[in-house]
């Protein structure tokens, strides 16, 4: 169940796709005024950085009211205690969230969305402190705790980073069960692969409407989890610091079958998750299918256990780079630049709200390599020791 009405959210799709249509000139000004008119939402949004403003200060208050409260009242508490007001601050803040949502019809406004992060890390902790003393209750209790809220958040107001951090305690959980280190990534990948077809089932019956986002990034993650679940080149920093070493091959750290079927998989997944989003036509799955790829030949060699040489990235690249321009050239020589649905045109103006919100992002962060430094001078240099013809004057004029 959604903290928001279906029709309130259907309708902020529409006003979206709305002002997307006007920013690329598909319908005429007096067309965007008139459908503007249709398509009030009572939901209250804000831009990304005012949003994300209102969510690090809400994050900052709450933690300085927690504090503050830990300070007066609980400074020498045990630490059961200590995790059940953490729990029960966990449950003011969801219950502040759904107040927010209700009454002052926030979405995705920041101060909600804090709210909802900080019942999951007040949970967290909570569980961790209360349970302080037995190390395996904490280890059996704390993912799936995590999986649930996490799971029930995401759903529940639609935040999607909170789907990846339930992958995050979703993979915590094997290590519970076995000791060993293939199964555990077996298990993993079964996990993952459980939620897939979860995900996929239900988008079926949210084709085209408010929600499919949600769905198609969510199936796109879980894809991503599965393949790095399996690619045990990818696995820890440790193998990745094998690769310039001529020694990146990690077969002696599991059994051949496993280790070569793992292999097989990662040349078959990307091909897989290519053709689902190109079926689908969506580009979340698209994208991750590229990435899958990349990934696929950048840890091929280590698999094999073949020495990389230095101008492994720069093939990489080239090759990338002819990929991209002769799939480009190919669909603008369709029929209206268009071939099975597909155009290298940009048809909406998300890609440039994007990259002009990152080029804003990136000016800010690194200033120093945007704005030329100021120059040295030397109030004591003088020209000297040349000579001009013809006027009679001298070196030093």
């Amino acid at each position: 169940m959604r903290a928001y009405p279906a029709a309130s959210e259907d309708t902020l799709c529409a006003r979206k796709l709305l002002a997307d249509w006007a920013g690329e000139g598909f319908v005429t000004k007096e067309q965007f005024e008139r459908l503007q008119q249709e398509t009030v939402s009572d939901l209250r949004t804000t831009n990304i950085f005012l949003r994300l403003v209102l969510f690090f200060f809400t994050l900052v208050g709450v933690g300085a009211a927690v504090g503050l409260f830990y300070e007066i009242f609980l400074s020498g508490a045990s630490g059961q205690t200590d995790g059940v007001f953490l729990l029960i601050f966990a449950v003011v803040c969801y219950v502040g969230a759904e107040v927010v949502v209700a009454r002052a019809r926030l979405y995705r406004y920041g101060i909600e969305e804090a709210l909802a992060v900080c019942t999951i890390t007040f949970s967290y902790v909570g569980i961790v402190v209360f349970f302080g003393g037995s190390r395996s209750t904490v280890d059996l209790v704390l993912p799936v705790v995590g999986v649930a809220l996490s799971l029930w958040i995401w759903h529940r107001f639609g935040l999607w980073y909170t789907f990846p951090a339930a992958m995050i305690f979703a993979a915590l959980l094997p290590s519970h069960w076995t000791t060993s280190h293939a199964a555990v990534r077996a298990a993993v990948a079964l996990l993952y692969g459980l939620g897939l077809a979860g995900v996929i089932a239900a988008r079926a019956r949210h084709r085209f409407d408010y929600v499919e986002d949600d769905y198609s990034l969510a199936e796109a993650l879980l894809w991503l989890g599965i393949y790095l679940a399996l690619n045990l080149q990818l696995w820890s920093l440790q193998m990745l610091g094998r690769w310039w070493g001529g020694n990146g091959s990690a077969a002696s750290d599991f059994a051949r079958p496993f280790y070569w079927t793992t292999w097989v998989l990662i040349w078959v997944l990307p091909a897989v998750v290519l053709v689902r989003g190109v079926r689908q036509k969506d580009r979340f799955i698209m994208a991750v299918g590229g990435i899958l790829s990349v990934l696929t030949l950048v840890s091929n060699k280590p698999y094999l256990g073949w020495p990389r040489k230095t101008w492994d990235p720069m093939l990489l690249g080239i090759l990338l780079a002819g990929v991209a321009l002769l799939l480009r050239r190919w669909l603008a020589r369709g029929a209206g630049g268009v071939r099975g649905g597909f155009t290298a045109a940009r048809l909406s103006g998300k890609d440039r709200q994007w990259m002009n919100a990152s080029s804003a992002v990136f000016g800010l962060v690194t200033p120093q390599s945007i704005t030329p430094s100021p120059q040295t001078r030397t109030e004591d240099f003088r020209f000297g020791g040349g000579a001009s013809g013809g006027g009679g004057a001298g070196g030093d004029f």
